[in-house]
């Protein structure tokens, strides 16, 4: 086999058909391309590692195979850790919802708990501010009284989630004029949104929950707790809100 340029030429003597290009040949060929190694790094994976060599002139390829073992092992390392500190993270996170949702179910009145939702579950869920906003809608706000309702007009609840059909937004940035969270607007920069409905002839709306933390809430996380807890909070309203 002749190779173009400045390749060498392997000679019938050098190869084995059975085995390939004998050990001198390929050798020869390694001397003449001193970059092959480098551009081909994960061949020096499968390589078996030489006792080290003396001598300034030789590369000693055991340090670069070892040094490709510790980084491989630092990247082990670095997606353990993350994978410990994100259970460790929903693991707490799923124990504040638990804590928040038995809360609700120990309401014994509409007022405990509208009072469990705005000072009870702050501190539960370790979040700075947690509001149930309804639309008037036919009930109205005079119906209901209660001053720990945020009362929004008709349509709001499905042009802040985005849509009809939308369950839910999580909002990795959000500010709030006090429509939504009144005194603590000030805190909120990202907000998750939960849509409400607590029954027949009842004003739709959403359970808001605001953090002074940018990025507490995204797109991209889970939604499966939040959408649990505005569940049992919506199963808890049905119990106690007037209907007619």
């Amino acid at each position: 086999m002749t190779a173009s340029g400045d390749d060498l030429e392997f000679r019938d003597t050098d190869l084995d058909m059975a085995v390939g290009p004998s050990a001198d040949a390929v050798a020869r060929y390694l001397a003449a391309h001193p970059d092959f190694l480098a551009e081909r790094p994960e061949l020096v994976q499968s390589l078996t590692p030489p006792a080290r060599w003396d001598g300034e002139e030789v590369v000693d390829l055991q340090s670069v195979m070892l040094e490709r073992l510790r980084e491989e092992s630092q990247d082990l390392r670095d997606a353990a850790n993350l994978l410990i500190s994100t259970t460790r993270s929903n693991i707490l996170i799923q124990t504040r919802t638990h804590a928040g949702v038995m809360a609700l179910l120990g309401a014994d009145s509409l007022d405990r708990i509208l009072h469990v939702i705005r000072f009870d579950l702050p501190l539960l869920l370790d979040v700075d501010a947690v509001s149930l906003c309804l639309e008037t809608g036919e009930t109205g706000s005079g119906a209901l009284g209660s001053g720990e309702i945020k009362w929004l007009a008709p349509g709001s609840v499905d042009a802040l989630l985005g849509g009809t059909d939308k369950p839910f937004a999580l909002l990795e940035e959000a500010s709030d004029d006090g429509a939504l969270f009144g005194e603590t607007a000030g805190l909120v920069r990202s907000a998750a949104y939960v849509r409400v409905n607590a029954g027949d002839n009842l004003p739709v709306g959403i359970l808001a929950l605001g953090s002074r933390e940018r990025g507490s809430f995204h797109p991209g996380q889970g939604s499966d707790l939040v959408n649990f807890l505005a569940r049992v909070a919506e199963l808890s309203l049905r119990r106690w809100l007037p209907r007619g």
